[in-house]
Order: structure tokens, then sequence, then C-alpha cells
């Protein structure tokens, strides 16, 4: 199982579960991921995600080069049946890794370790990013001639300035947590035994939050990159105006009111 996936308190925690071959994802990884973010997406009652990897080498250091690459260069044959399926549709390696898989609930990283190739354009999709002190990023793909095409050369210029993510791209060299976080990469570094618990503290405490108003932020902030100021504007009113209307709404302003703690219902 390359994947271990589970739900508590309205959390998804996804937990990539290949530390001998620190985390890489293979053709059966793949598919267990597209299954866990569309679980993340569809299901009413989780409210957050959490991802992190196994062991304390790697959070994830993207597709398995003895497997997955092979495959989609043509290499090798598939052995397997989830292996003819990444090949037939080389898409849903792309998909595993949220390039252009719509999710509006937050996803928190838990990055205990190295998150290089597909592993850092993975967080691309998250939302907020806690390191250990140890983790190392880069994109190395330029180094093995092949192209980084998890969205990182649309997506990482659009997180930090455009020198840093050209010299990432351009070099594959690899960087530190310390680095990561003076570029506004990661939010956080704390020690190696304290990262999922402080990625678990963020999702304990937007699960508490509204949830329409959560997504509708998320979905604006995502929706209004790259449009005009009066576009983004206007958008923004488009989204926002739902959650004003909604019966969550109502309750908000009614529980501070009443000095209680707000419950509320998704509506």
């Amino acid at each position: 199982m390359g994947l271990i996936f589970e739900k508590k308190n309205s959390i998804a925690y996804l937990m990539l579960n290949r530390p001998e071959a620190r985390n890489a994802i293979d053709s059966e990884t793949v598919l267990e991921l597209i299954s866990a973010w569309e679980t993340v997406r569809d299901d009413h009652d989780i409210k957050c995600a959490v991802i992190t990897g196994a062991g304390d080498k790697a959070f994830c250091t993207g597709a398995d080069l003895g497997n997955l690459i092979p495959l989609f260069t043509g290499a090798r044959k598939p052995e397997s049946e989830a292996e003819q399926q990444v090949q037939k549709n080389p898409f849903l390696a792309q998909k595993a890794l949220l390039r252009d898989f719509e999710l509006y609930k937050p996803i928190i990283a838990a990055i205990n370790g190295d998150a290089i190739a597909g592993g850092m354009e993975l967080l691309y999709s998250t939302d907020i990013r806690v390191a250990c002190e140890s983790a190392r990023f880069g994109l190395q793909e330029v180094k093995w001639a092949i192209f980084p095409m998890g969205g990182s050369t649309v997506k990482l210029p659009r997180q930090i300035p455009f020198a840093k993510a050209m010299e990432i791209l351009l070099t594959g060299e690899l960087f530190q947590a310390t680095e990561a976080l003076s570029m506004g990469f990661i939010n956080k570094i704390v020690p190696q035994q304290k990262v999922l618990e402080e990625a678990e503290a963020y999702a304990k405490t937007i699960v508490k939050n509204g949830p329409l108003a959560v997504t509708a932020i998320k979905k604006a902030v995502l929706n209004n990159i790259g449009l005009t100021l009066k576009e983004g504007l206007s958008k923004e009113f488009e989204i926002a105006i739902p959650v004003f209307l909604s019966k969550d709404a109502q309750e908000g302003p009614k529980a501070f009111k009443e000095k209680r703690e707000p419950i509320f219902q998704g509506k």
C-alpha cells in the first residue's frame, strides 16, 4: 500500500507510505492518491486534509524513476493492471499531484523530509506548509533531461519571486528549509517530531470555521489569480454572495452574540 488514508474528526489524513523508496510515487500510489483526493472532495464530512510522508527521510521524491518514468518514456512494458492504466493515461499521475484537479478544501502539508521533483510539485496545491529542519526542496528533472510538468513552470513563479523560481527550475539544485521559509514557500519550520502535530493544529483550527466560507475563500483566491483587479473583485463578489446568504452566515454572528461556539452545518 503506497498510501495510508484515514478520516478523523472532519480531517482527512494522507500518508505516502513507501519509505524504502523515499516515498517516490509508483503506479499503484498514483491510483490510491486519486481515490483519496476524490474522497476529500466529495465527502461532506471532510473539511480539511493533511498530507505527509512515512519515515523521517522524505516527504516525497516525486515519480519513481525506476517504475513510473520508464512507463511514460516507453522504456519498459507495464507489469500490472495499475501500470497499464497509468501508461495508457499519463495524465493520471498529474491528477494525483493535483496539477489541475479542482479541490477547494484546505490542504496542509506536513513536510517530514525531502520534497523533490513531483514531491515539491505536489506542494503547490497545498495551502499551508510545515517543514522539518532537515527538509530539502528542489526540481531536479532538468538534470535528467526531463521536463517538470507537474505545474512547475506555471505555479512556482506565482508562489515565489521570479528569479528564485528560475534558479530552482534551471539549475536543478536542492535548497534547504531555511531558504524555502525565507522566500515564503513554506509557513513554518519545526523539529522533526513536531511536523505532523503542527500541521494538525492548523487543520483543527480550520475545521472549526464555517466550511462554506473556508472553501469559498480558497476558491476565490485560486480563481482570481491572473485576473485584472476589476475582474477579480467581480469574481470575488460572485463567490462571496452565496456564503452571506447561507444558514451558517446567520449562525456565526448569532453564536458570537450569545457567547457560544457556533454550530455550522455547511448550509
